[in-house]
């Protein structure tokens, strides 16, 4: 159907709104507030939409960024499944695009080199992306998040990283094709050989310069089974050098490189329980040198094979392998999935803590990467000091490769080839059962100031800051490109207020 956006007084400022008497748009509209309008994930921040657009297809986002950018003030945020923490999706008084509304496009190609790509909706989920990839054609894209209830569009706004990224980089350099509405309302196809400035500046972007509607992917034959092993280690020397390792290795190794860090005790929430895969497995402490200290260490690893494969070859890749590895003799774990039970296995968590009330509560998470040169000082303060009781929920570590980033993408990253990713990823229940959220966001403050009391090459993961001054150290040398980006992609700031990086300049674009 086609919905109108008419003259509506919304608390005082009437000059917000679009001064037409009508914007057609495919999808529904709805005023004021709705939950998929004023919060996210984070459960930390609250803003009040003006109204929340539900579009069909990219022509109504373009005539919806067309709307606000006719006002003095008005501002639009790309919505897509409610998964940031700080409010960047979220537009007080402003537009909000609810992008799961989008139609469904999802359509194979094979192009002229041979290679295979699915085009999908910006706003459809990658959990989709998988599903129908794998049960359709037995592909599957390349790089992937461990949660796949996240838009296309949203991950690669920012960069989107899991256990494939140190082989094939993260997903902003697994897309070779973006159709994006820009800040002017231009709906622009553009890649590395077409509209290649928008192309770069979008990936990594935080929605700064366009909104994702169609993104072409490549993909590749999925495997149909993985093996999923964790092993342990009580000294995080030994679990970097290892990790490291294995994500510098030439040839065939594991395709799946991820790790943890777990609390040394019996606390189901952050210590031993949370290790094994199967559940029939059980963590024996007693297998610890009597030199391990607060907190022990996980190295999460997959190898993919075929139904047709011999158990005994897939037995004699993952020996060879894990022969040259030094954890804790007897605390290795593994369990054969399928593929799809894999890649999904983050959904029982997101059920567990749907069960338990958590789901909803509020999520004071925090990533950074962090470089090689300091991630060993990291672990004695943060780790083993700060952290040593755990975050009632996963801390993960792990490697990652420099020289798998496009640096022409907007995301920033440490200058070292190797850094690694540090995610807090909370899941604790409200007061009075768990502490208050504040202090737990002063924690986060407590860590990243340490990171800069000591001079540590760092950069913040799906950055929130609240002054220009911090956005300018963030991006540090590509500051000035970042700027000039967005004066040619957004030159009036309507994009993405929530990230709090530029404010609205109250000049109407004469679109007609």
């Amino acid at each position: 159907m086609i919905a109108y956006l008419e003259h509506f007084v919304h608390g005082n400022d009437t000059e917000s709104m679009p001064n037409d008497d009508v914007l057609g748009v495919e999808g529904s509209f709805h005023f004021g507030a709705t939950a998929a309008g004023c919060k996210d994930f984070g459960g930390m921040k609250s803003a009040k939409p003006l109204a929340v657009i539900r579009p069909a297809d990219a022509a109504d986002v373009a005539r919806a960024v067309k709307a606000a950018a006719r006002t003095a003030n008005l501002t639009v945020a790309a919505r897509g499944n409610g998964h940031s923490i700080n409010g960047q999706a979220m537009a007080e008084n402003g537009l909000v695009l609810d992008m799961r509304a989008m139609e469904d496009r999802f359509t194979l190609l094979s192009l002229d080199d041979g290679s295979l790509h699915v085009d999908v909706s910006g706003g459809a989920l990658w959990e989709e992306v998988l599903k129908r990839c794998v049960s359709e054609f037995r592909l599957a894209p390349r790089s992937w998040t461990d949660y796949l209830g996240l838009t296309v569009g949203g991950t690669l706004s920012n960069a989107g990283v899991s256990g494939q990224s140190f082989r094939y980089g993260p997903q902003t350099s697994n897309v070779t094709e973006l159709e994006v509405v820009t800040g002017k309302g231009e709906t622009l196809v553009c890649s590395e050989t077409q509209n290649s400035e928008l192309f770069f500046a979008t990936l990594g972007g935080l929605g700064q310069f366009g909104i994702i509607t169609r993104a072409r992917v490549p993909v590749q034959p999925a495997p149909d089974m993985v093996r999923w092993i964790r092993v342990v280690y009580s000294e995080f020397e030994d679990y970097t050098r290892d990790a490291e390792w294995l994500v510098t290795r030439e040839g065939y190794g594991f395709d799946y490189v991820e790790g943890f860090v777990f609390v040394n005790s019996d606390d189901p929430c952050n210590g031993w329980p949370t290790v094994p895969t199967g559940p029939n497995q059980r963590f024996d402490p007693a297998r610890l040198p009597s030199t391990a200290g607060p907190v022990l260490y996980c190295l999460e690893l997959a190898l993919h094979y075929r139904n047709e494969d011999y158990p005994s070859a897939v037995n004699m890749e993952v020996d060879r392998l894990l022969g040259r590895l030094r954890f804790v003799e007897g605390l290795k774990f593994s369990l054969d999935v399928t593929y799809m039970e894999f890649l999904l296995r983050v959904n029982r968590v997101e059920e567990d803590a749907r069960a338990n009330g958590i789901w909803d509560a509020p999520h004071p998470w925090l990533n950074l990467f962090v470089s090689k040169s300091h991630i060993a000082e990291f672990d004695r303060e943060v780790f083993k000091k700060i952290l040593k009781h755990g975050v009632g929920g996963p801390i993960l570590v792990y490697p990652l490769l420099r020289s798998k980033w496009d640096a022409r993408h907007s995301v920033v990253v440490p200058d070292s080839n190797i850094f690694y990713i540090i995610a807090l990823l909370r899941f604790i229940p409200p007061p009075p059962k768990g502490p208050p959220t504040e202090l737990l966001v002063e924690q986060n403050h407590e860590i990243i100031q340490l990171c800069c009391n000591r001079g540590f090459d760092f950069k913040l993961y799906l950055p929130h800051y609240q002054s220009q001054e911090n956005w300018m150290r963030h991006y540090g040398d590509k500051w000035t490109t970042f700027l000039e980006r967005k004066a040619n992609f957004d030159p009036f700031a309507l994009l993405a207020p929530g990230q709090k990086i530029f404010s609205r300049i109250p000049q109407p674009l004469p679109i007609t």
